[in-house]
């Protein structure tokens, strides 16, 4: 209980109540009536100050005010009909029920959900959970969990498949370079569909085929060189073999601008080099060395230059040169970076990198463990499982480790074909598709210890950090002797246990006699670490920060050549790409604080690492060009499919390849009934002119030299403006079907509940009663017992004196 006072000011009022007490005492006054008469004057003060009191009560609705939103916009036409009105006669024949209807060509979830959440109600999301427009779902349902507003969806039954097909890739192109296009194919359930399909560049087909798909998203990926300059249309059209609800989301267009070549520096001494050759072929190159003409230069690459060869004027005006918006490319050889006097330089100030050795040995083993048993099924816990492995392996901690996995039921089963780097997409791709493959066993035994000592043999070969994670639902107790005796074999060998024990509420778990999870008791023996997982929450990030360690040992494998790994194949550079191969030798450096690895060496060593220098970007590619000098490090990395990283590095620090001069245009495709918006730079004194469909465009000011403006095409197509092109699809709601798979996910992480149409009926206003239960504060005058008191006091002083009164008159009688 917390006590205020409304009134806080009237306590200046005992100011004088203490002195006039302090005159009556000092003039002789009886001492008892006075502090008693400033005792209730004091209390009186008190009363006027206002004093209140917070009370917390914890208060239940019998009757919770509930709110239906029911999705009908046109992606809902894949799914049963009239699931939102069910629900909500259902609902409001026993409780306030408010209901209210999206519709239209777009789907604004997270809009609906901030609008309706007050804190005072809880809301009914009837939705297939793909959110389009507006307001992200995720970030929404966490501000009705701060508002006090909890939110349950309800997923209709799927009824009918859908197709829909979008074309990804960079709008803005340099001529005769080959650009990757990504033909993403989706379908709105698991399951076999068969298509044909046809891209096509203007009016030439580059590509078609038939394929099956069985998953929910498939990936074409299409190389492509535009021989002319401007704006080019590309699209795809698909046609189903198999059910296809819609035809408008099976054919997409894309809009892509080509630029001229861009102007690159490239200072080295060796043009004919592996890199030479590639940027000769890109880009337009010259070959300075003087640092006076980069007003025209998108990037600068510099080729094993050595400090001395560079002076502190030119150093200085490639700062300023990258700082302004530009690229800069540094590459290793036996004269640069640790070898070329870089370190605690000013030009090393520029780099992403110092020049000294790192002591960073690369990441560490796992081996993921996943309960594929009976029980897992029966107990609706499988698919948390094996999606908590899938986003594991694809958290940070272990971009750069081996990991292999390993299912169990009634047998062991090596699902990996053990351990495997993770740094390689298509690793990391495989394993995710091996992991959504696995399927219950056939028998109810659960033998965990037939998957740990699969583990046990990956591992004993192994050095430096090795740890074992186990996915399960706990339901091991028939197999808990033998596995308990594999763990702590494997535990004195140095190696540490993770154990993630997925529970369904109310499904029964598993407990010795005293009480403790079989999980539990396991981890316990062997200082594991244990978390209990309800199902649909999210665990707990599992690694501690890497021990970085301090020196080589004798101990450490001695190698000759050096496998590349993608580090961060998320970026930019890497997107594309799957680099394979060694090298033979690196420049030694360590990256500096706000750096990204970008591609590394197996023992962890950096070979592109990149970051911002004021608006320009910079690449430092610590190995040689291809061809070096006594020693040759890096010739696989310019050949073949590899070459790709030296281009895709470049195009990176060149950001924007078009030519800076007269008005440059830039905007994305948008969707039928979408505006699309146009970012305008004008480099030239008049303000730009602008037209489509013959009229001139108002251009709205946001910078020096810089503009927006908007429009609002009515087709589908491509469309013209002033020679840029800009294309427009089918509407957004067509693109993403099917049930969104994260939203189960967002609703409990935020205390919500995801039910069927029977189980909603059946229970959801049973929880939402549950969920009314709220600790309501609520303020409590305590001015009367202050009253109270001084009127006590008063009379208990008037009554003590008149009976001494009545006493002193008896005696004298």
């Amino acid at each position: 209980m917390t006590f205020t006072f409304e009134q806080p000011l009237m306590f200046a009022l005992i100011l004088p109540v203490i002195i006039g007490g302090l005159f009556f005492l000092r003039e002789g006054a009886r001492r008892p009536i006075i502090i008693s008469r400033m005792i209730v004057l004091s209390l009186l003060v008190i009363a006027l100050a206002s004093p209140t009191a917070i009370v917390s009560d914890v208060t239940s609705d019998e009757n919770p005010n509930l709110v239906v939103i029911s999705d009908e916009t046109a992606s809902m036409s894949l799914f049963e009909e009239g699931v939102g009105m069910n629900v909500y006669e259902s609902l409001t024949a026993n409780t306030p029920t408010t209901f209210i209807r999206l519709t239209g060509e777009s789907t604004s979830l997270g809009d609906a959900i901030e609008q309706y959440s007050t804190g005072d109600n809880q809301i009914v999301l009837v939705s297939d959970g793909n959110n389009n427009f507006g307001k992200d779902i995720d970030e929404s349902l966490q501000y009705a969990k701060e508002m006090g507003t909890t939110v349950y969806s309800v997923a209709p039954d799927l009824e009918k498949n859908d197709i829909s097909v979008q074309m990804l890739g960079d709008k803005t192109v340099v001529i005769g370079n080959e650009n990757q296009f990504d033909i993403l194919v989706s379908q709105a359930e698991e399951g076999e569909i068969r298509y044909s399909f046809e891209i096509y560049a203007g009016n030439t087909l580059i590509r078609s085929g038939t394929f099956s798909q069985k998953t929910r998203t498939r990936t074409i990926r299409v190389p492509y060189a535009f021989k002319k300059l401007g704006a080019q249309e590309m699209r795809v059209e698909l046609t189903p073999l198999t059910d296809d609800k819609d035809n408008i989301n099976n054919v997409y267009y894309k809009s892509v601008y080509v630029v001229p070549k861009p102007n690159i520096n490239l200072i080295t001494s060796d043009t004919g080099a592996p890199l030479g050759n590639i940027l000769y072929n890109l880009y337009d190159v010259s070959n300075s060395k003087e640092f006076t003409d980069l007003d025209n230069k998108k990037t600068v690459v510099l080729d094993n230059v050595n400090m001395r060869e560079i002076s502190e004027n030119n150093i200085n005006k490639l700062k300023e040169y990258v700082s302004q918006g530009n690229g800069l490319v540094l590459v290793g050889g036996e004269a640069s970076f640790d070898r070329g006097n870089y370190l605690d330089s000013s030009l090393e100030e520029l780099l992403p990198v110092a020049s000294r050795p790192t002591d960073w040995k690369g990441g560490r083993s796992i081996v993921l463990i996943l309960d594929v048993s009976q029980s897992t099924a029966a107990h609706e816990t499988l698919s948390d499982i094996l999606g908590y492995a899938t986003n594991l392996l694809r958290s940070d901690e272990l971009k750069d480790a081996s990991a292999g996995v390993i299912a169990f039921g009634s047998e062991g089963e090596d699902v990996s074909g053990g351990l495997v780097y993770l740094g390689t997409h298509s690793n990391l791709e495989k394993l995710e598709e091996s992991i959504s493959s696995l399927a219950p066993g056939a028998t109810s035994e659960t033998s965990l210890d037939q998957g740990l000592l699969i583990a046990q043999e990956w591992l004993e070969t192994e050095s430096g950090e090795l740890d074992i994670i186990i996915i399960s639902d706990g339901g091991f107790a028939q197999s808990y002797d033998e596995s308990l005796k594999v763990v702590e074999e494997i535990h004195d060998e140095g190696i540490d246990f993770y154990f993630i024990h997925v529970h369904e509420q109310g499904a029964p778990s598993q407990y010795d006699q005293f009480g403790e999870s079989y999980a539990d008791k396991l981890m316990t023996s062997v200082e594991g670490e244990y978390q209990l997982v309800e199902k649909g929450e999210r665990p707990k990030p599992i690694f501690e920060d890497q021990e970085i360690p301090d020196e080589e040992t004798e101990d450490d494998p001695q190698l000759t050549s050096f496998p590349l790994i993608e580090y961060n194949p998320n970026h930019f550079i890497t997107r594309n790409i799957e680099i394979e191969g060694n090298i033979t030798g690196y420049n030694d450096v360590t990256p500096k604080p706000g750096a990204d690895r970008i591609i590394i060496t197996a023992t962890g060593k950096p070979v592109v690492t990149t970051w911002r220098y004021g608006l320009g970007r910079v690449a430092a590619i610590t190995t040689d060009n291809g061809r070096g000098g006594q020693n040759t490090w890096a010739s696989q990395m310019y050949s073949g499919n590899n070459s790709k990283l030296i281009s895709s590095t470049m195009n990176w620090a060149i950001g924007n390849p078009q030519v800076e001069e007269g008005t440059v245009v830039e905007a994305e495709d948008t969707w039928f009934g979408t505006p699309a918006t146009l970012y305008i730079t004008h480099y030239g004194g008049n303000t730009p002119v602008l037209r489509y469909k013959g009229n001139t465009l108002e251009l709205a000011v946001t910078g020096r030299n810089t503009y927006e403006t908007t429009i609002d095409p009515k087709n589908i197509g491509f469309h013209d403006v002033s020679g840029y092109p800009i294309a427009v699809n089918y509407p957004i709601e067509y693109r993403d079907v099917g049930v969104n798979e994260d939203l189960p996910v967002f609703i409990k992480a935020n205390g919500g509940k995801t039910y069927t149409e029977n189980e909603a009926l059946a229970l959801l206003l049973k929880d939402a009663r549950g969920n009314s239960l709220k600790s309501v504060e609520r303020s409590e005058s305590q001015k009367l017992y202050f009253l109270i008191a001084a009127l006590l006091l008063f009379l208990g002083e008037i009554a003590v004196r008149r009976i001494r009164e009545i006493r002193e008159s008896k005696k004298g009688d």
